[in-house]
């Protein structure tokens, strides 16, 4: 009789690396691959215009971009946060927060204990602190109602009464086009790369 295998928890990665789910290793740990990974992943379960879906990737450019222009004495390593403020979901895929909320915190340990070894791997802290997490997640809601708004069809009412009315965004080009996903992933690779060679 054949042997029953134990169901595969990992993910192998175009890099090669296979990437434990369950026990994330920061070794296992590709930028490529998770560039590669969100601008493959649509934000909005896709239902966004455009020709591309707005990725995932373009999503944590655009929050890192907020961030930045909302707090410009930020650091790099605090840039760097909000641009993998995502990054689990390289694997794991973008769930609508509803569909978050309805899992419940089984889901919330495990996509925060794969973020610390994203974290881990690229020179952060496992954990950041609240205050640098309320300001990444205030970026987080106003980059979306800026897709929300302009790209997944709500009313201006509708993303103010779900993501709150953006202030601080005066002189900020927040034109938002979707692109292709080897776009997506350059532009977050070099984002990546320029905050990791800054001083």
């Amino acid at each position: 009789m054949a042997k029953t295998l134990p169901p595969r928890a990992w993910q192998r990665m175009l890099s090669g690396r296979r990437l434990d789910l369950l026990d994330p290793s920061p070794l296992d740990i590709e930028i490529e691959d998770i560039a590669h990974g969100l601008a493959r992943v649509a934000r909005w379960n896709g239902q966004t215009s455009g020709d591309h879906a707005f990725s995932v990737a373009q999503h944590c450019v655009l929050v890192t971009r907020i961030f930045k222009h909302l707090t410009p004495q930020a650091k790099r390593e605090e840039q760097l946060a909000a641009l993998l403020h995502d990054a689990p979901e390289y694997v794991i895929g973008d769930m609508i927060s509803p569909f978050k909320a309805a899992l419940g915190v089984d889901y919330k340990a495990f996509e925060h204990k794969l973020l610390s070894a994203i974290h881990l791997r690229f020179g952060l802290p496992a954990s950041i602190s609240n205050g640098l997490t309320s300001s990444i997640k205030q970026a987080d809601r106003m980059a979306a109602y800026l897709e929300a708004t302009q790209l997944a069809g709500f009313s201006i009412p509708e993303g103010e009464t779900f993501f709150g009315i953006p202030k601080g965004l005066s002189g900020f080009d927040a034109t938002l086009v979707p692109q292709a996903p080897n776009e997506a992933a350059a532009e977050y690779l070099s984002l990546f790369h320029n905050l990791q060679v800054k001083g």
